[in-house]
C-alpha cells in the first residue's frame, strides 16, 4: 500500500447506530515482538492502553508471533496486519484487529478481529468491523473485502450480517478447521460500510 494516511491510531468514528466508538492502535514491531514474549506491560506502554489477560493467552502469542515474521519479511505489511481495538470514549481495550495481510494480487484484503470475552456482546465486534471496512473501502487498492468463519461461529455470521458479505465458498483452515469465505465489494456500492 502507498497510501499510509490511516496507518496511525485511527477510528472513533461513528459506528454503526446504536454501537460504541473503536480506535484501532497498530501493532507495531516493538509491539509485537513484546506480545510474542507475552509481555502485556511492555506492549500495554506502546500502545497507550493496558493489555488484559486475554492478550497473553497461547493464541495470541501465537498470532502476535507470526504478525511479527510477516512484518519483518515485508516491511511494507506495516498498517495492514494487526491493531489493538480500544473504547475510543473509555480507553478500554476491548480486543484485537486487523488484516492478515496488505492487498494481494484480487486486490482482495482478508479482515480478522477478536473482542475479550468479558466485553462480548456489546456491539464491539460490529464497530470493529465497520472500522476495518472504513480503511479497506479508504484504500484505493482494495476492490474485495473477504471474511472466513466458521460455520458454527454464530456470533461471527451475525456480526457480518447488514455489511454487505455474500457466501462465496468454503475453505480448510489448518488451525480453525472448516470455514464459510465471504466476500463484499470495496467500497460497498451506496458508499456505507456500516451494517
Amino acid at each position: 500500500m502507498t497510501n499510509t494516511s490511516w496507518n496511525t491510531n485511527t477510528g472513533a468514528g461513528p459506528g454503526p447506530t446504536g454501537s460504541p466508538r473503536v480506535r484501532l492502535v497498530e501493532m507495531t514491531e516493538s509491539v509485537l515482538s513484546a506480545l510474542k514474549e507475552g509481555d502485556t506491560a511492555t506492549a500495554g506502554r506502546l500502545v497507550g492502553a493496558e493489555l488484559g489477560p486475554h492478550f497473553a493467552e497461547e493464541e495470541m502469542l501465537w498470532l502476535s508471533g507470526y504478525r511479527l515474521d510477516q512484518l519483518r519479511a515485508v516491511p511494507e505489511r506495516a498498517g495492514w496486519l494487526s491493531n489493538v481495538v480500544v473504547d475510543a470514549d473509555d480507553g478500554r481495550t476491548v480486543g484485537h484487529a486487523g488484516f492478515h495481510g496488505p492487498p494481494d494480487e484480487r486486490r482482495s484484503v482478508e479482515i480478522g478481529y477478536s473482542v475479550v470475552p468479558e466485553m462480548r456482546r456489546r456491539g464491539y465486534a460490529r464497530a470493529t468491523l465497520a472500522e476495518l471496512l472504513r480503511r479497506a473501502d479508504a484504500s484505493p487498492d482494495v476492490v474485495t473485502v473477504r471474511a472466513s468463519i466458521s460455520p458454527d461461529n454464530v456470533g461471527s455470521l451475525a456480526t457480518i450480517a447488514g455489511f454487505g458479505f455474500e457466501r462465496v465458498g468454503e475453505q480448510w483452515d489448518e488451525r480453525d478447521g472448516l470455514e464459510h469465505v465471504f466476500e463484499r465489494p470495496s467500497p460497498l456500492p451506496g458508499g456505507t460500510a456500516q451494517g
